[in-house]
C-alpha cells in the first residue's frame, strides 16, 4: 500500500483518526497528477475563472467568480466567528441545489471544516444517523428545512450550533482561507443506503481536484464558456461534480436547478443556456417525454452525462436522435468520488459504459481476484488517484481487496476493452443454471412503447431456483393486464435470448427510489416475497 501519513492543518482530528488502517487502503495511482502539500480545494476551484467571469447563475442574477469568493467568505466568517468552528469540525450542509448551497460548500472548506452534505428530502430520523456517525457539530441549512435539522439535534445533541443561509447575508466577505493540507479530509459523503446502513466515505482535498483532472479534463474537456446544470443533489457526489467541481475547476459556470423533475430542468436549460447536463437515465427519458414537438429548449446542449444506473441503448439513441448529442454514460461510486469508466461521445458504443477514464485501471475478476478474459462476467475492480476510505467502518475490508476497489457491480469486458454492465453483484439472476443480467432485460423492455419504467429482480421459483421478474410502470395510455404481459414477454424474446425473458411481470404505479434516484431493488424483492 502506498499510504503516507502527512501533517494536518486540522485541530479537530476526529476524521483523520478514523481513516482506515493503512493496510486497508486501496492502491492510489499518481496518474501523472501532482499537487502541493498545502492545498485548499475551495481556493483551487475559485481560482479556476477570471474574477469577473460568470460562476453561478441564479433566478435573475449571475455571480462572478469574485462575488462567489466573497459570498463563500461570508459563510466562512460566520462559521468561525459566530459558530466557533475550528479546522476539522464536521459541518452539515442541508438544502436544495441553489447558488447559496454552492457558496456554503466552498465556505465550509475555506474555514477548514469538513463538508457533510445531505439530501434535502432526508427527515430527522435519517439525519440523526449522519450526525452520530460523523459527529457533526455545526450545521448550515436552508431556512425551510431548519425545523427538521432542529428535530434531529434534539435526538443527537452532538450538533451544537445551526445557522441558515439567511444568517450569512450582509456579513463581510473578506476571509483568508485555512491553508489545509492536500491530504486533509475535505468531505464525508454518505452512500444512499441501497444495500443497508449508509456508509460515510472520506475524500481528501486533493481527491476533489484529482477527479477534475481525470474525468473532467479527459472526458468532458470543459471550456470556460460552458454552463453546467443537472438534477442530482449536490450531496450526491455525481451532483457535486456536475454542479461544483467540474465547472469551477475549468473556469466555467454552474446553474443549479432547485426544483426536481423534468419540467423544471427543461426550463432551466432554456433559461440559462445550459451546455453541459448531468442526470440519470430516467431523467433523459422523462425529459424526452415532456419535450413539446418542435421545441428548441435543448438546442444549447453540447455535453450530456449519465450515471447512477446503466444507460439503456434505446434511451441513448432516442436522445441522440432528438438532440444530436451522444450521452456520455459513466459509472462511478460515492466510494471512488466520481466517474471512473466512461466513453467520449465519438468513441461510444450505445449500451456500453465505456472504457477506463485516463488515470484509472479497471479489470474483471472472479471471486478469488483472478483476472477474467474478455466476454466473461465477473466483479468490477478499479484503482486510480481516488479510492474508498470509509469512516470507521468494518466494510472497508470487503470493498478494498488486494489494493483494488470492488464496486459491487458485475460487468463483462469486450475485446475492445469496453465494459458492459450486467447487474449489481447481489442482483445477478441465476435461473436454471443460467446467469441473466437484469439490466439487459430492462433495456429490452424499455424498447416497448408501453413501458415508461421498469426494474428486474430475481423471484424465487421451486423448479428453477429463481426466475426473472419485471416490475413495470406503463405509459399513461397503456392498458396494463394479461394481454400486455404476453406482448411484453414476446417482445423481450424477440430481442435477447429467449431464456432471459421475464416469466413474471407485475405492473406498479412507480418504482421505489432512493433520494439520488436509484431503484431500490431490495424493496422490490421484499414486495415480491410479500405477494
Amino acid at each position: 500500500m502506498n499510504v503516507k501519513v502527512h501533517a494536518t492543518a486540522h485541530v479537530d482530528t476526529f476524521a483523520r483518526d478514523r481513516l482506515p488502517a493503512p493496510d486497508l487502503w486501496p492502491d492510489l495511482l499518481p496518474a501523472g497528477l501532482s499537487y502541493p502539500d498545502r492545498l485548499n480545494a475551495a481556493d483551487e476551484l475559485l481560482a479556476g475563472g477570471a474574477a469577473g467571469a460568470p460562476a453561478v447563475h441564479g433566478e435573475g442574477f449571475v455571480w462572478s467568480y469574485e462575488e462567489l469568493r466573497e459570498r463563500s467568505g461570508r459563510v466562512a466568517r460566520v462559521l468561525v466567528e459566530d459558530m466557533g468552528l475550528v479546522p476539522g469540525n464536521r459541518v452539515l450542509l442541508h438544502g436544495p441545489n441553489a447558488p447559496e448551497l454552492v457558496a456554503g460548500w466552498l465556505g465550509i472548506l475555506r474555514a477548514g471544516g469538513i463538508v457533510v452534505a445531505t439530501m434535502p428530502l432526508l427527515r430527522a430520523r435519517e439525519l440523526v444517523k449522519v450526525l452520530a456517525k460523523a459527529r457533526v457539530s455545526h450545521a448550515l441549512v436552508d431556512a425551510p428545512l431548519a425545523a427538521e435539522v432542529e428535530e434531529a439535534r434534539a435526538q443527537e445533541p452532538v450538533l451544537a450550533t445551526i445557522r441558515t443561509f439567511d444568517d450569512v447575508a450582509g456579513r463581510d466577505g473578506a476571509f483568508e482561507s485555512v491553508p489545509t493540507m492536500a491530504d486533509d479530509v475535505a468531505i464525508i459523503a454518505f452512500t444512499s443506503g441501497t444495500t443497508g446502513q449508509p456508509k460515510g466515505c472520506m475524500h481528501l482535498h486533493r481527491d476533489l481536484i484529482a477527479t477534475c483532472d481525470t474525468f473532467g479534463r479527459h472526458i468532458l474537456g470543459t471550456q470556460a464558456d460552458e454552463v453546467f446544470s443537472g438534477t442530482p443533489p449536490l450531496a450526491f457526489t455525481f451532483g457535486l461534480g456536475g454542479h461544483v467541481l467540474y465547472p469551477l475547476r475549468f473556469g466555467a459556470s454552474t446553474a443549479p436547478c432547485p426544483k426536481p423533475g423534468p419540467e423544471p430542468m427543461l426550463a432551466a436549460i432554456e433559461r440559462h443556456g445550459v451546455t453541459t447536463l448531468f442526470t440519470a437515465p430516467t431523467g433523459y427519458r422523462a425529459m424526452l417525454g415532456k419535450l413539446p414537438a418542435g421545441s428548441n429548449a435543448l438546442d444549447s446542449l453540447r455535453v450530456c452525462v449519465s450515471a447512477g444506473e446503466p444507460l439503456p441503448a434505446s434511451v441513448s439513441d432516442a436522445w441522440f436522435e432528438r438532440t444530436g448529442v451522444r450521452v456520455i454514460d459513466g459509472i462511478g461510486s460515492t466510494e471512488m468520488l466520481h466517474i471512473f469508466i466512461a466513453s467520449r461521445p465519438e468513441d461510444a458504443k450505445p449500451g456500453s459504459t465505456g472504457t477506463a477514464v485516463p488515470g484509472y485501471e479497471t479489470m474483471i475478476v472472479d471471486d478469488a481476484m483472478n483476472p477474467l478474459p474478455p466476454g466473461e462476467v465477473g466483479r468490477l475492480a478499479v484503482r486510480g488517484p481516488t479510492g474508498c476510505r470509509y469512516l470507521d467502518d468494518p466494510r472497508q475490508s470487503s470493498y478494498v481487496v488486494n489494493g483494488w476497489n470492488l464496486t459491487g457491480d458485475a460487468f463483462r469486458m469486450d475485446e475492445d476493452g469496453y465494459f458492459w454492465f450486467q447487474a449489481r453483484t447481489d442482483d445477478m439472476i441465476i435461473s436454471a443454471g443460467y446467469n441473466i443480467s437484469g439490466a439487459e432485460v430492462e433495456s429490452a423492455l424499455l424498447e416497448h412503447p408501453a413501458v415508461a419504467e421498469c426494474a428486474v429482480v430475481a423471484a424465487p421459483d421451486e423448479e428453477r431456483g429463481h426466475v426473472v421478474k419485471a416490475f413495470v410502470v406503463t405509459v399513461a395510455d397503456a392498458a396494463a393486464g394479461e394481454a400486455l404481459v404476453v406482448e411484453l414477454q414476446a417482445h423481450v424474446k424477440a430481442r435477447i435470448a429467449p431464456y432471459k425473458y421475464p416469466r413474471q411481470i407485475e405492473f406498479i404505479e412507480s418504482l421505489p427510489r432512493t433520494p439520488t434516484g436509484k431503484v431500490q431493488r431490495t424493496v422490490l424483492r421484499s414486495m415480491d416475497r410479500r405477494s
